[in-house]
């Protein structure tokens, strides 16, 4: 199996931005721990997250309430109280999920890993198919389902059926050698083939097969 290709690192700028984003309670003097919280809850889809808000909007309150009281006295030890609370625990927070707001979450197993590997795959194969639909000179020109040619790209695991030699046919489920053999031999002799169903039913192949070539299948002429 095709292994999935690593997650992009960010780049410099996005990582400083990242920092600039959970150091915010800080210079903000823990005024804007609500809204970074809020990007963090709504980034990563956490309703833990969006109780935590409840708490960092109080204190914000709280604080604004007794920001102007006199020092030494019981309002003024609420507001330090508060302000620490705010920034430092926000920061804390904020730093502590700062990867996973900007560069997404590590599949947690194998089982998780080969599901984002399918959905990977199957997202390059959407994207290539729809290239050989909508263009297919630029299709050919990209060697778009061509896995016997040199390529520099992944396109999820296509099959150019109407070019691609008997042995690339081969790679699609439950495609046998004659099976591939006789798509060679009536392509050349019908001029190609534009749709899996057409294949399936000049070829005679069996009914399982349609599928399969419906998926993997692209049809540039």
């Amino acid at each position: 199996m095709t292994q999935m290709e690593p997650r992009p690192q960010p780049g410099p700028a996005r990582k400083i931005v990242s920092y600039v984003w959970a150091l915010s309670p800080i210079y903000t003097l823990g005024l804007a721990t609500p809204l970074t919280m809020g990007i963090a809850a709504a980034r990563l889809k956490s309703a833990w997250h969006w109780l935590a808000l409840i708490p960092y909007f109080a204190f914000a309150w709280i604080m604004l309430a007794t920001s102007d009281s006199a020092e030494g006295t019981a309002e003024d030890a609420v507001f330090v109280v508060t302000w620490l609370l705010s920034s430092l625990a926000g920061t804390c927070h904020a730093l502590a999920v700062r990867r996973r707001v900007f560069e997404g979450s590590a599949p947690r197993n194998a089982l998780e890993r080969a599901r984002m590997e399918a959905e990977h795959r199957r997202a390059l194969r959407v994207h290539a198919a729809g290239i050989a639909r909508d263009s297919p000179q630029m299709a050919l020109e990209m060697r778009i389902g061509r896995p016997d040619l040199p390529r520099t790209y992944d396109d999820g695991g296509l099959v150019d059926i109407n070019h691609a030699p008997a042995s690339a046919l081969m790679t699609i489920p439950g495609m046998t050698p004659e099976h591939a053999e006789r798509i060679v031999a009536l392509r050349h002799d019908l001029g190609g083939f534009s749709s899996a169903e057409e294949v399936a039913a000049m070829a005679e192949l069996p009914p399982g097969l349609t599928p399969h070539l419906a998926e993997l299948g692209v049809f540039p002429r």
